[in-house]
């Protein structure tokens, strides 16, 4: 069976374009992300992914795809749907926000130079029951 993740980021994705909201996504950056490295702080980045910020933006169960340009250089991004942390609405700050899948092959592996922060999280929170958090 599929994750709805991917269908409800489209979801608010296209609620945002139809209320002229800005939707941004919200990125725990992992081996498998490519973004621009320079941009991220503490393994994590907010991306603009409005149709005037993200050129060729396709949304696959998978992954996030579009070309952005930083600093007048486009970039190619490649944003798997297990690093999205959230989606969100710039202007009025409502969206969704998803507990962190982890990486296929990551159960032990570390990035290096950064910790392995699905790993504590997974130990911190396996004997915890799934919540909803209500995001205003």
């Amino acid at each position: 069976m599929n994750t709805t993740k991917p269908y409800l980021i489209r979801a608010i994705f296209e609620w945002c374009v139809d209320n002229q909201y800005t939707p941004y996504i919200a990125v725990s950056v992992n081996s498998n992300t490519q973004v621009p490295m320079e941009y991220v702080e503490n393994g994590e980045l907010i991306l603009n992914i409005s149709q005037n910020a993200a050129n060729d933006l396709v949304m696959s169960n998978d992954y996030i795809q579009f070309m952005a340009r930083f600093d007048g250089v486009p970039r190619k991004m490649q944003v798997p749907m297990n690093a999205v942390k959230g989606i969100f609405a710039k202007e009025v700050n409502q969206g969704l926000t998803f507990s962190l899948d982890p990486e296929p092959g990551s159960e032990n592996k570390q990035i290096p130079d950064r910790p392995n922060l699905e790993q504590k999280k997974q130990n911190k929170t396996s004997d915890k029951k799934p919540h909803l958090q209500v995001v205003k």
